[in-house]
């Protein structure tokens, strides 16, 4: 995976494990960060709980607005998030991108 550069663009996406489970992460390239948590070179938490599936990949600017969204979404219950990811992902991610 290449470094990102400073104003890259960066992507909020939500993964579901094979246990159930959903794992919430940032990247520059989901591409290859998805690849290398199927290699188990990515988080700790996904290692053993494959397949996984990208349910949702949005771009959200720079590294700090996938911050911000990434917090945001990590914040809601496991009902609101799969609420979101049916029928409003992509706005909610806009509005958390652009909330201090």
């Amino acid at each position: 995976m290449t470094r990102p550069t400073e104003g890259s663009d960066w992507s909020l996406y939500v993964l579901r494990c094979g246990d159930g489970s959903l794992y919430t992460g940032i990247s520059p390239d989901v591409a290859a960060r998805l690849e290398a948590h199927r290699a188990g070179r990515g988080s700790r938490y996904l290692r053993g709980r494959e397949p996984l599936e990208l349910m949702a990949e949005v771009s959200v600017g720079d590294r700090a607005a996938a911050s911000r969204a990434e917090y945001r979404f990590k914040q809601l219950t496991r009902r609101d998030k799969l609420r979101l990811l049916e029928q409003g992902f992509v706005a909610f991610v806009e509005s958390a991108a652009v909330a201090a």
